[in-house]
């Protein structure tokens, strides 16, 4: 996965908020990540789990669409912890987070140095 880190948008009280995110690890349609459960964006995720990331490199971007679920394996929510030294200097142990994964729903591929531009869509 070359492009890990992505603007990760979610709502809170009808307004939409975006922070920059990692992506921890990808399987088939699904992204996984973690987060504190003490942050706003997890309370924003229990809320409301809707979700639109965005990464671009170049002419190309790609949006991302999907739901998260807060329902990772212990076993994933270890391997992502073992995996990230950003995340085990920043916690103490891999418990200390709260995992979920995006089921991916929706892409839409934008390359826009070709003329015309490309979009292309797909659902999942």
């Amino acid at each position: 996965m070359s492009h890990r880190d992505v603007a990760f948008a979610t709502v809170d009280g009808g307004k939409p908020k975006i922070r920059v995110f990692q992506i921890m690890k990808r399987s088939g349609h699904d992204l996984y990540f973690a987060t504190s459960a003490r942050k706003e964006v997890y309370r924003q995720l229990v809320a409301n789990p809707g979700v639109e990331l965005l990464a671009m490199s170049g002419d190309i971007s790609v949006r991302v669409m999907g739901c998260a679920v807060f329902d990772v394996t212990d076993e994933v929510a270890r391997e992502i912890y073992d995996s990230n030294a950003i995340l085990q200097r920043l916690y103490g142990k891999y418990t200390d987070l709260s995992y979920f994964r995006l089921a991916v729903s929706g892409i839409d591929y934008y390359d826009l140095a070709p003329t015309p531009p490309v979009l292309e869509h797909f659902d999942f």
